[in-house]
């Protein structure tokens, strides 16, 4: 069986709880609240960009947090993330001026990881999100949390070990919660059997329940289509498209990868949603309603590059992605018809998580290399490059306007612009 696995990292000590560094008092931060940004998409809004990219970063403060590559997220003044230390899960709510930690809970999680994935870590992976007040976590075992975002305090909690043999896909659960009109959606279960759920998010309670197939490692999106609000996401074999509202399955389609990773966010653009998956190309879906029901047509499909675990981003007509081709290689396609605009260089690394700032693609490979490029349509062109950490980094970078945040292996890092 072949190494790749969805989203790993190189787990080796674990930390102890250890004390920052002290920077002056930030402006207001740009709020990040969720996996991959304000609107789940990769792009950051113009108040999250410097003005002008510096020749260094200066470090403003390192927090020891714990292991595992699940991103942080800010609101307001306060970042959340979420780690482990030894068999427990810690969620820690951190001052962005300061590097302190305001307020912290941790429970019991042990896990037993798959024994080809032994040297990838145990999570968590799943970045949490904010929401009404409240902050929402996935644990590596589903261990489905909501906290008080002020106080900490824990509003409620699930976990479904009485619904599901083991409470995980194979390699350990990474798929992102969303929150949508109030609704906290998860996929959980093993491989097999599983089910996208809808909570209310401020109370704990089910809402409704789809359970037609087990959960990938994708995160789910939500888009309206024909005037209908649907929740997106890959499944472990499938696409799927289900009512907001109610649940309902709509569309679905097949998808595979090998060895079941499934891992791609869905992306919308126009009436067409884009996916992607390792050594199936990119291809672009076009959802529509004929009466009452639903169909989904493929509009194009590019071989030329592919995605494995990390997810793409657009402006405009433009989609920048990082193919898992060549052994790591940056792209740009037209959206509109999947044709291959360029291909940059190869040999640029197992992976990357990217982040479009105005002109400017903002990428962070695993192994702690921040880059920023000036992109078009024509190719890109090296700005700045930055080490990020001396570890690797899965996680998704966070850019504050002011700074940007990194989880490397072990630590939290906030990296200022001035």
């Amino acid at each position: 069986m072949r190494s790749r696995l969805p989203i790993p990292v190189l787990v080796s000590l674990l930390l102890a709880a250890g004390a920052a560094a002290v920077v002056p008092r930030l402006a207001a931060a740009q709020d990040w609240p969720q996996w991959r940004g304000p609107n789940r998409d990769g792009v950051a809004p113009a108040a999250a960009v410097p003005a002008a990219w510096p020749a260094a970063l200066k470090p403003g403060w390192t927090l020891p947090v714990g292991v595992g590559h699940a991103s942080p997220v800010v609101t307001g003044r306060r970042v959340i993330v979420h780690t482990r230390q030894d068999e427990r899960e810690v969620v820690s709510a951190v001052d962005l001026d300061s590097g302190k930690i305001a307020w912290q809970d941790s429970y019991d999680a042990p896990y037993t990881m798959n024994r080809v994935a032994t040297a990838h870590g145990k999570g968590p992976k799943s970045t949490p999100v904010v929401a009404g007040g409240r902050v929402c976590t996935l644990g590596i075992t589903e261990i489905l949390s909501c906290y008080d975002v002020a106080s900490g305090r824990l509003l409620w909690r699930k976990e479904f070990s009485a619904q599901f043999p083991k409470t995980s896909p194979d390699f350990g659960t990474a798929m992102s919660p969303l929150v949508d009109r109030g609704l906290l959606i998860v996929h959980v279960g093993t491989s097999g059997q599983g089910e996208i759920v809808a909570f209310d998010a401020a109370t704990g309670v089910p809402k409704w329940r789809w359970a037609g197939d087990g959960p990938g490692y994708s995160s789910p999106v939500a888009v309206d289509i024909a005037g209908t609000r649907q929740i997106v996401t890959q499944s472990q074999a499938r696409i799927v498209s289900l009512a907001a509202d109610t649940g309902a399955l709509l569309w679905s389609l097949p998808f595979s990868t090998p060895y079941v990773q499934n891992i791609v966010t869905p992306l919308a653009y126009r009436d067409l949603l884009i996916f992607s998956g390792l050594e199936n190309g990119i291809m672009a879906v076009r959802p529509a309603k004929q009466g009452s029901a639903w169909t989904a047509e493929t509009v194009w499909k590019n071989t030329e590059a592919g995605m494995y675990m990390n997810s793409p981003a657009l402006k405009g007509e433009l989609l920048f992605g990082f193919s898992h081709k060549n052994r790591g290689q940056f792209f740009c396609l037209d959206a509109a018809t999947g044709k291959t605009l360029w291909l940059g260089e190869a040999r640029q690394g197992e992976n990357a998580s990217l982040v479009l700032a105005g002109g400017f693609l903002v990428s962070l490979t695993n192994d702690a290399d921040l880059a920023v490029s000036a992109v078009s349509p024509g190719g890109m062109e090296p700005v700045r490059k930055y080490k990020a950490a001396e570890s690797p980094t899965w996680a998704h970078p966070v850019l504050t306007g002011r700074g940007v945040l990194v989880k490397d292996e072990k630590a939290l890092t906030f990296w200022t612009f001035d």
